[in-house]
């Protein structure tokens, strides 16, 4: 009978695996792998963007402000930045990296332990700004 149930637990991984949308638990963490362009890892939510850097900055910074972000501390380098804030009493971590001419990563954390929801809002708020350019 354990043999049995063992077969059929191996054989469930193996499905999942092979599956082409699908969710990986890794350290307590839920990576989901779909038809998105969004990777949600330990509480971040990240994705690309077909822009500069200088754009996604910009639009990132709108957005926190048309948020009503307070506590605002931006910090910019060369290939990178963030830019932490307060939003509706919720601590708020914006990444932003470069990757390529026309190319920039975004990551965004809310809450000390993430919350997805509120960090699609907020990265659809981004892809809107950027719209707009």
């Amino acid at each position: 009978m354990k043999s049995k149930i063992c077969r059929f637990v191996i054989c469930a991984f193996a499905l999942m695996s092979l599956a082409g949308c699908g969710a990986l638990v890794a350290g307590g963490a839920v990576v989901g792998a779909g038809a998105g362009t969004y990777l949600y890892a330990n509480g971040e939510l990240k994705t690309d963007y077909a822009a500069s850097l200088d754009s996604v900055w910009s639009a990132c910074e709108r957005t926190v402000a048309e948020m009503r972000g307070t506590q605002v501390h931006p910090v910019r380098e060369i290939s990178k930045g963030t830019i932490s804030a307060i939003i509706h009493d919720e601590n708020v971590k914006i990444e932003i990296v470069y990757r390529a001419k026309n190319q920039t990563t975004v990551g965004v954390r809310v809450g000390l332990i993430g919350n997805k929801l509120s960090s699609q809002v907020i990265h659809d708020k981004i892809a809107g700004k950027l719209e707009e350019s």
